[in-house]
């Protein structure tokens, strides 16, 4: 199998990032992509104005690709923050008031995956309270995807980089997900599983191999970077490709997110290792 026969997305936060937002998915598009998805573009403000959602949706229209991947409010991204919606105050709030938004966006783009990151532990506050407003936040955001048949994503980070998330392993995910099913009864909460972090948390190929063979019936989404570097695969030592074949095998049918960084070259330079007729969505 290999690279040809997977179901690729380009993540429009991480790369095409030297170009606006908005030239974005044309870029995409030009080099031979009919997927992307995105983190929530605007930083700043969970409820942007109704013409900037509108500007996107076109951008992303009118360049002919499919918007499979979109992120609620999670703070700063990339950046300190790495999520909101277990921070008591104003963070949780603006995570709560982006979640209609962010799924009628969605929902206008046909977009069927929504993810929701966890947050940081905060100084002063019990752990336990966290996880309680967490649990609520995140019932709320199984019922907004819910509303619109989308899935609600959970992903582990990984602590090197994000050292106050909590969420940083494959089993602790899961755990999040299956509180959220059990107290929702919705049934689409999803593992994102994202090989880069799951591999700087120490696993080895062995590990990343154990986990989707554990995993893969509980996982909506899978993201990939290489290690170290967090670059193009073939950049780093992660075995990507058995990996990928490995989830194929283990019943993966859905998109694997690019989600790595360009390095010091044009991020359209950073695709060399995926034949052009692959990156289409079959």
């Amino acid at each position: 199998m290999g690279f040809t026969d997977q179901r690729f997305n380009v993540n429009l936060s991480i790369l095409y990032t030297e170009l606006p937002l908005l030239e974005r998915p044309a870029a995409a598009a030009a080099a031979g992509f009919t997927a992307v998805e995105l983190w929530w573009p605007w930083v700043d403000s969970p409820t942007p104005e109704q013409s900037e959602l509108d500007a996107l949706k076109s951008a992303i229209e009118d360049a002919g690709v499919q918007l499979t991947g979109l992120n609620f409010y999670a703070g700063q991204l990339p950046g300190p923050d790495r999520g909101a919606l277990s921070i008591p105050g104003e963070e949780s709030e603006k995570f709560r008031a982006n979640l209609k938004p962010a799924a009628d966006f969605a929902a206008s783009l046909g977009c069927k995956a929504l993810n929701a990151l966890y947050g940081n532990r905060v100084d002063g506050v019990d752990p336990a309270e966290q996880d309680k407003l967490a649990l609520e936040n995140l019932q709320l955001a199984a019922r907004e995807a819910d509303r619109i048949g989308a899935i609600l994503l959970i992903e582990a980070l990984n602590a090197p980089e994000s050292p106050k998330c909590p969420i940083v392993s494959a089993p602790k995910a899961i755990e999040i997900v299956d509180a959220v099913n059990a107290a929702t009864g919705l049934g689409n909460a999803k593992f994102l599983m994202d090989l880069y972090h799951l591999s700087m948390n120490g696993e080895n190929a062995d590990g990343l191999a154990q986990i989707i063979d554990t995993y893969t019936d509980k996982t909506g989404h899978v993201q990939i970077a290489d290690n170290p570097g967090r670059g193009a695969p073939g950049t780093g030592d992660l075995p990507l490709e058995s990996l990928l074949d490995r989830l194929k095998k283990a019943g993966y049918e859905g998109y694997v997110g690019l989600e790595y960084k360009p390095g010091d070259k044009p991020s359209t330079e950073a695709f060399g290792w995926l034949p052009a007729g692959a990156r289409a969505a079959r």
